[in-house]
């Protein structure tokens, strides 16, 4: 069962009256390094590159106070690193997060945003914005007609290429919201 069915289940817990119900929803995850690296991956390429997708869209969702509060009681450490830009996105997920992107990352906007833009993973007629990785490849794309999603570089310097079409897809989701 995944959180975006709107299905909730709820658990009991042995140590509490059992009248008393709590809601669960579970997990679901948006991408994991090793889903990349785990099939057909460059062998000149190290597994860390398959994060760096992820943790630039996990950067900037740090940057706009989009974590969870578990993200932000559990790496305040890590969350200021990234801030100052001596921690990248990719470092931070595979640190702090098992190499998943998950929606227990995310606070409820995040999530929002996060499946209109990072889980959608083409262009659809009822998009009204291209997805995250449409994006990305657009701003990685060299001169060439092949486009190797793992050979962009984990650096700053990319994140800020691709942090403003982020910025506007955000605003545009915003929009039509």
């Amino acid at each position: 069962m995944h959180a975006d069915n709107h299905l909730r289940q709820y658990i009991t817990l042995p140590h509490i009256r059992t009248d008393k119900l709590i809601e669960y929803i579970p997990m679901a995850k948006y991408d994991d390094a090793s889903w990349h690296y785990g099939g057909n991956y460059p062998a000149d390429l190290p597994p860390a590159n398959a994060a760096t997708h992820i943790g630039m869209f996990l950067t900037w969702c740090i940057e706009h106070d989009l974590l969870s509060e578990e993200q932000t009681d559990d790496c305040e450490e890590d969350i200021e690193k990234v801030k100052n830009r001596t921690l990248t996105g990719a470092q931070y997920l595979i640190a702090n997060c098992d190499e998943k992107f998950t929606t227990d990352d995310l606070d409820q906007t995040g999530n929002d945003f996060a499946k209109s833009y990072y889980a959608r993973k083409e262009k659809t007629a009822a998009a009204k914005y291209p997805s995250y990785f449409e994006d990305y490849e657009n701003a990685f794309r060299q001169h060439s007609t092949d486009f190797n999603l793992y050979a962009v570089a984990d650096t700053w310097e990319n994140y800020d290429r691709i942090k403003p079409l982020i910025d506007q897809r955000f605003e545009e989701w915003k929009g039509f919201q």
